[in-house]
């Protein structure tokens, strides 16, 4: 499953979600705004599509199911305005094994960082605002 939402993400729903009756190991990764990037402080930011990123999506995750023995494969990203300690994305895998869904995880989370369908714009707090 894969959904691009300008909802918060809600982790109980989200476990709920995924598919995991034959699993042995349910690994979710959230990626979540941090307050200071580059050495500046950052108040938020702003995601906004610039391309197909329901199709991107679900390219990442047909690619993570060919890759890896998974139950399944659960992305999400966030779009809008989000401020600091708002999850960004997330990404999800059930397995048999935890190899595999430690590996698929991981792979994901770098692929959800390298979307070019979403655009991502920093927010800093500025001298002026303090």
């Amino acid at each position: 499953m894969e959904y691009i939402t300008e909802l918060p993400i809600s982790p109980e729903d989200m476990f709920n979600k995924i598919k995991k009756g034959k699993s042995g190991s349910v690994l979710f990764h959230y990626a979540v705004v941090r307050m200071h990037t580059e050495d500046k402080v950052t108040t938020g930011i702003h995601f906004e599509r610039s391309g197909n990123a329901e199709s991107e999506l679900a390219a990442i995750a047909a690619e993570i199911r060919n890759q890896w023995d998974l139950d399944d494969v659960l992305l999400v990203r966030r779009v809008g305005t989000l401020k600091v300690g708002d999850i960004i994305s997330l990404v999800a895998v059930s397995s048999p094994r935890s190899k595999d869904a430690f590996e698929a995880c991981r792979y994901g989370v770098e692929c959800l960082k390298k979307m070019t369908s979403l655009k991502k714009r920093e927010l800093f707090l500025t001298e002026s605002s303090l």
